[in-house]
């Protein structure tokens, strides 16, 4: 090689590694792939000095592995794995590289797959001088596998400690479910056992999210505009970085053609499901998109944190956010909801709010589950939801039957006392035989008329003796709608109301626990739970 390539090539290393050290990414990957092309080049060529054959593979592994690990700092995740891949096949053990590629595969939650590569360069020498921080990166990924194998979460020191600390990294979680051909719409989410209620059934994160500042009131159609272009704009640059992912989300509903639509295996959703790339393709070209397709796609299954079936912890409670969740987009809607989800950071939560038996299909509440039959028709405009499951069929033939169901709704209207109200359904109720769940439906729908009349002392007074008791009335409709923070506050207000200290107090704390697990689900312990109880009061 000539004397003038040498020192091309040398200048071009040196400039790459001080735009590496000044943190200047996109300059430094430029040049380094500048670089990495003469020197594969160079290599490709005959050479007399086995000495500097080597040299020149050394100062190429290095090369990929800096380029790695920039294009990690910008979150081009699956590009640097590229690269580190390209390293390790120069040099197998190369120590920076394998520390590279483990935190690589952490962020993309390949947690067996990046122990593997700390637990290799632990065995080098290199690694005496850096073990706290290799061994650091090993128990997490020892953490985060097992949480992934077991759902195992528990979210107890962050809730006692106040949410002061950011919210804590989770691992990606997918519990005993697959999709299949739903009744309800196209495709659902299906558990394949039995599962408790407040059971974890998936941890997943969002491809992209936007948010911004409530500060108390309602988001400006601008603002919602804004929110929307760089939530866009942050999905398609996901996209163009990941193969994968950009698969996925075209196995999403674009809302047409429901039936017709491919049952996708729920295994490929899982992290360590891996796309295969192939090594001529440069994956920095950008990527036609269609932007239609992706705008109907985002539109149909883009998820917010205020949503009737969500609770959002701490962090982020005072802001509106929007993201997309590849697994849950498949949950369908029902009034008779199974299931909630748990927004914490970027983390989405999905867990049971009632016990679900083998084989039954995962539902959200897309509308408020506690309001009558006329407003979720309303609401389901909106959405573009017909729904058609039994409480609303069982409903619309109550409402077309019995005339004291309109008087009631009239009353309602008019603001006449809500304890008659609540006797007069009960009544109605108990003349027509309705029992069982169908109790539970008008329940949930005529909800408001309930916690008004529990929540008024002197309502109380006067009626309470004539209606049921408050905790009757949250069991019959929690077991139609699952567990909803509206029905435990109203009982915890209740139960302070009552002092809670006696026997039968402590009777009715474990019913609130209960109902807490169904809102919250089982993602943190007693204490803590009496922590979000607390909170749940104050707010």
């Amino acid at each position: 090689m000539a004397t003038t390539t040498q020192e091309f090539m040398q200048q071009l290393r040196s400039k790459a590694t001080e735009l590496f050290i000044r943190e200047e990414w996109n300059d430094s990957i430029k040049t380094y792939s500048q670089f990495i092309n003469l020197c594969t080049h160079h290599l490709s060529l005959p050479h007399s000095s086995p000495l500097h054959l080597q040299k020149l593979r050394k100062s190429l592994c290095i090369s990929f592995c800096n380029r790695a690990e920039a294009k990690s700092r910008l979150r081009d995740f699956n590009s640097a794995l590229q690269d580190c891949d390209h390293a390790l096949q120069i040099d197998a053990t190369h120590f920076k590289t394998l520390v590279c590629k483990g935190k690589v595969l952490l962020s993309l939650n390949r947690y067996s797959m990046a122990l593997h590569c700390f637990k290799t360069a632990l065995l080098d020498p290199q690694a005496n001088g850096n073990c706290e921080f290799i061994d650091g990166y090993f128990e997490k990924c020892k953490k985060f596998e097992f949480l992934s194998r077991t759902g195992s979460l528990d979210l107890s020191d962050w809730v006692l400690n106040g949410f002061s600390a950011k919210a804590p990294e989770l691992a990606e979680f997918i519990g005993a479910v697959e999709i299949r051909k739903s009744e309800i719409s196209g495709r659902g989410i299906f558990v394949t056992k039995n599962i408790d209620a407040g059971s974890l059934i998936l941890v997943t994160k969002a491809i992209a999210m936007e948010r911004s500042i409530l500060a108390g009131k309602d988001l400006s159609e601008d603002t919602q505009l804004v929110m929307w272009k760089n939530f866009v704009d942050k999905v398609v640059d996901f996209t163009r970085k990941c193969h994968k992912t950009r698969n996925l989300i075209c196995k999403l509903s674009i809302g047409e053609n429901e039936d017709s639509l491919e049952v996708p295996d729920v295994d490929i959703f899982r992290p360590e499901s891996v796309v295969e790339v192939n090594s001529s393709e440069d994956i920095d070209v950008d990527i036609d998109i269609d932007m239609v397709r992706l705008l109907a796609i985002l539109d149909v299954n883009s998820l917010t944190e205020d949503a009737v079936s969500a609770n959002v912890l701490r962090k982020n409670h005072d802001c509106y956010g929007v993201g997309l969740w590849l697994l849950p987009s498949f949950i369908n809607h029902s009034c008779c909801p199974n299931a909630r989800r748990l927004h914490v950071g970027d983390y989405l939560i999905v867990h049971a709010s009632r016990d679900l038996k083998a084989g039954e299909e995962i539902t959200f509440a897309y509308l408020d589950p506690l309001s009558p039959l006329n407003k979720r028709k309303e609401m389901s405009v909106t959405w573009g939801i017909h729904c058609k499951c039994k409480r609303c069929k069982f409903e619309g033939e109550i409402l077309l039957s019995k005339q004291e169901v309109k008087e009631i709704e009239i009353g309602i209207e008019r603001g006449t006392d809500v304890g008659g109200l609540v006797y007069k359904l009960e009544e109605m109720m108990k003349r027509w035989k309705i029992r069982g769940k169908e109790k539970g439906y008008l329940r949930a729908s005529f909800w408001s008329v309930y916690s008004e009349a529990y929540g008024s002392e002197r309502c109380m007074k006067r009626w309470g003796r004539r209606i049921p008791a408050l905790d009757a009335v949250a069991d019959s409709i929690t077991d139609v709608v699952g567990g909803d923070l509206r029905v435990l506050k109203i009982l915890m207000e209740e139960l302070k109301r009552k002092g809670g200290g006696n026997s039968s107090g402590l009777v009715e704390m474990e019913k609130v626990f209960t109902l807490a697990r169904e809102v919250y689900g089982k993602v943190v312990k007693k204490q803590a739970m009496r922590t979000l109880l607390e909170l749940c009061i104050a707010d």
